[in-house]
């Protein structure tokens, strides 16, 4: 139907939360948000309660619905990953490849910018190496990591060009400052990670342009009293940093202290997700390597972290109920933030704006979707 009123349940915008407020959704998009009495007849669904707030945004998604964003990329299996994860109240997203060939890393930025304009959700890619650092390989294969050299920058300048945005994790061991500055200015967010780096390597990396860190706390330098490490730099320096918020990459207490140090807006949520994401799956391959699903984690045999077993409502309601922080906080770290990051218009919810929803409970489960003003069938992480 084209046009629609929500109603009965609190309105977070991106900003704040709204009590007694509705909202039409008019032709997809955000028609106007205000007292029942002031908005236009229409059919009118009324929610029991909880909250309606944006779709959420992840900026680090590795696979769903079964698969992993690889080499054989097309425009039909990133949508198979935008559409799996719609089902889990992701909306927007950033497909990310990790460190691969040459070639595969080709392959995925030309499915990607193919993908644009045709795969719902798709708000550009990430890169999560190859230039890494092989000491914080995590579970990267270190024989694909290599320094950012001259060819690597054309084509992903070129690249950038044709999506919407495109993020790369790199380490300051395989990229030099000059090289990060030409990626900023091609329009590249920069973000650093997998990086057994100094304080004050991170910190001429982030003079250069380099924005963000990726998974904080997780395959990096950690922070001691001497050498802060690329932590002690994520915390100190103007940088946002993503969290894989499932109490097992990082501690709730560990994360209540980095949110303590961190003003509101530099802090974001991600999953980390992989292949099983919205599906039964037990195990599958990355790279050739078995990962095992089990007791809500992903690992390698040897038992290294492998991306994670979450999605973003379970991440949203892990802050709010073990780490303390308020809801406002919390669904702005899976909404607004990551969209401002990457300077989608997602994020939101005012007039104009797409009607890309979810609908949580008062406990914050997920109970519904919209995506386009048109509702997605919701499905458990695990289903």
């Amino acid at each position: 139907m084209d046009r629609q009123i929500l109603t009965g349940a609190r309105i977070f915008d991106g900003q704040s939360l709204h009590v007694g407020l509705s909202l039409l959704i008019e032709a997809g998009r955000i028609g106007a948000i205000g007292p029942r009495t002031t908005l236009p007849d229409a059919p009118v669904l009324a929610l029991p309660g909880g909250v309606l707030a944006p779709g959420l945004i992840d900026l680090q998604v590795n696979g769903g619905g079964g698969v992993m964003l690889d080499g054989a990329a097309n425009p039909e299996q990133i949508a198979t990953i935008c559409a799996a994860h719609a089902r889990l109240g992701t909306t927007g997203l950033l497909p990310t490849l990790i460190t691969d060939t040459p070639q595969a890393t080709r392959a995925v930025l030309a499915a990607g910018v193919a993908s644009v304009g045709r795969v719902p959700g798709l708000l550009g890619l990430h890169l999560e190496g190859p230039h890494l650092d092989p000491r914080r390989h995590g579970a990267h294969d270190p024989a694909l990591i290599r320094p950012l050299d001259q060819d690597d920058i054309e084509l992903y300048c070129e690249a950038r060009a044709g999506l919407p945005a495109l993020m790369i994790t790199l380490a300051p061991a395989s990229a030099t400052p000059e090289q990060i500055a030409t990626l900023v200015r091609a329009g590249i967010v920069v973000s650093l990670g997998h990086a057994e780096c100094s304080f004050e390597e991170a910190h001429v990396a982030q003079r250069a342009g380099a924005a963000m860190v990726t998974h904080l706390f997780n395959a990096m330098s950690q922070m001691q009293s001497r050498a802060p490490g690329l932590v002690g730099a994520a915390l100190a320096l103007p940088l946002a940093a993503g969290l894989i918020a499932d109490g097992i990459h990082v501690h709730p207490e560990t994360l209540r202290i980095a949110l303590a140090a961190k003003p509101a807006g530099e802090m974001f949520l991600v999953t980390d997700a992989m292949a099983c994401a919205g599906t039964a799956m037990t195990e599958f391959t990355l790279g050739g390597r078995r990962i095992l699903r089990s007791e809500n984690a992903l690992r390698l045999e040897n038992g290294t972290l492998a991306g994670a077993d979450l999605a973003l409502p379970q991440a949203i309601k892990l802050m709010i109920e073990q780490v303390g922080i308020s809801p406002e906080r919390a669904l702005a770290m899976a909404t607004r933030i990551p969209a401002d990051l990457i300077g989608a218009e997602a994020g939101r919810l005012a007039p104009g704006a797409p009607a890309d929803l979810v609908h949580l409970s008062d406990d914050w489960m997920l109970r519904s979707i919209w995506r386009g003003g048109v509702p997605v069938q919701a499905k458990s992480a695990t289903a």
